[in-house]
């Protein structure tokens, strides 16, 4: 796989030419399985290939079980700079569930070593609206992360995907999930509890203390062109996107023989108008009507829906820029579908 994953990097070399790489992130599957040398060697090629910033951000993607002290100190040796660690739940019932590798002793013993070795740009996950979760487990699960000084916290509510395990012991009455009043009420905690304690929202999903905010994410949300390497790895480039296939064999054998292994589209004016409404109403960045009328005029009806929006509390404009309010965002897919112009 790393192989391929090598050849298919050569190959897109100019995919983002002439720009500096300001962000690296290894994510999706497990990157924290990898050996040093094969971490390091991957860098070393992108660093060959492109002109990288030499403050870049370079994120791992980590589970609690693989950290350990060999490990980090292997990471940061090779220049990761930014641990993303998928804890999702300290109660041992949800971690069995979810087919978790670590423990809850694990995901603690992780954050606290790392910061001893000398990570300060540590994100975590949290997961709400699992089965069961009380509101006072809810918080004893923030006011953790809280109290290890974690700056940066990434948090989503439970999905039930067709077609899995989950699905299935929910449909059995095995497990039951919170309704949608119970999980707007445990992200009303979260969004209090942190922020009562400096780490505040700056997208919907992500919370962070001042200067640790992703900078990878940010981009993505700000629509900075970005290059994907691997399965199902997308890649954005302004007026296109692609997506490699999913199936590892397949990915390989494809990448390998030259033949196609990605999956392009071109985006219309439209496509890519509403594409900054979904991403940047997400963020408290916003969207400016400038970023907006570069890629075709705004409609009539379009500022006739924000002002809708504003005289519900659910939006607001400054600076010429659209945001939405702590109402808006709890709303934010539905208000950016409304937005959203053929």
């Amino acid at each position: 796989m790393l192989d391929a994953m090598s050849l298919e990097l050569r190959g897109r070399s100019g995919y983002v030419q002439n720009e500096i790489i300001e962000t690296i992130y290894f994510g999706g599957g497990t990157p924290s399985l990898l050996l040093k040398k094969e971490l390091s060697a991957f860098l070393a090629q992108i660093e060959e290939l492109f002109e990288v910033s030499p403050n870049a951000e370079i994120s791992l993607e980590a589970n609690p079980d693989d950290c350990t002290e060999k490990n980090l100190k292997a990471w940061k040796s090779i220049g990761v700079n930014r641990l993303s660690i998928g804890i999702q739940s300290f109660k041992s019932s949800d971690l069995e569930w979810m087919n978790r590798a670590h423990n809850a002793k694990e995901a603690e013993q992780c954050v606290l070593l790392a910061q001893s070795i000398g990570y300060e740009n540590i994100t975590v996950d949290l997961m709400y609206g699992l089965p069961g979760l009380s509101e006072e487990e809810w918080r004893n699960h923030i006011q953790k992360v809280i109290d290890w000084g974690v700056p940066h916290v990434s948090s989503y509510c439970l999905t039930v995907e067709e077609n899995t395990l989950l699905e299935r012991k929910v449909k059995s009455g095995e497990l039951k999930v919170a309704d949608n009043e119970e999980e707007s009420r445990q992200f009303e905690i979260l969004l209090e509890t942190l922020s009562q304690n400096g780490i505040d929202q700056y997208e919907i999903s992500n919370f962070s203390r001042p200067g640790f905010e992703s900078r990878h994410n940010s981009n993505y949300w700000k629509g900075v062109h970005y290059l994907g390497i691997g399965p199902s790895a997308h890649s954005f480039q302004g007026t296109s996107r692609q997506w490699n296939i999913a199936n590892n064999t397949q990915y390989m054998k494809n990448v390998e023989e030259g033949t196609a292994f990605f999956e392009l589209e071109v985006l219309s004016d439209s496509d890519r108008f509403n594409e900054l409404i979904l991403t940047g109403l997400r963020t408290v960045y916003g969207v400016s009507f400038e970023q907006l009328s570069d890629i075709q005029q705004i409609p009539s009806d379009f500022k006739v829906n924000i002002e809708k929006f504003i005289s519900q509390d659910w939006a607001e404009v400054k600076n010429e820029r659209i945001f939405l309010t702590k109402e808006g965002r709890l709303r934010a897919d539905f208000i950016a579908s409304e937005l959203f112009i053929a």
